[in-house]
């Protein structure tokens, strides 16, 4: 069953947060400070996986202009316990650094 077209929008609308013409100039600024903060820091978090995941899976003599079936999969693995390290460490915080539920 898939949702009605004005429940997406009512969705989309939620998530979007609060209408920003009706913020004072002093709300628009922090909201626009914020963003800037956790964009610079959401870059800084990809740039580390990045370099991260490079050293330890990319063979530094460049043979092929792709990546090997190794390679490939080793880059699979780092990224993907990197984000689930990030979401672990997201949720910590949130609860105050209680440990997020065993999976």
């Amino acid at each position: 069953h898939l949702p009605s077209l004005p429940s997406i929008k009512t969705t989309m609308a939620q998530q979007a947060g609060p209408d920003v013409s009706k913020l004072a100039p002093e709300q628009k600024e922090q909201m626009y400070a914020a963003a800037t903060t956790e964009m610079e820091y959401r870059v800084e978090l990809f740039n580390k996986m990045v370099g991260g995941c490079y050293e330890k899976c990319i063979d530094k003599k460049f043979k092929e202009g792709d990546l090997n079936v190794g390679e490939n999969s080793c880059v699979d693995r780092c990224t993907s316990k990197y984000w689930q390290c990030v979401g672990m460490v997201g949720q910590m915080l949130g609860a105050g650094g209680e440990p997020p539920p065993a999976q």
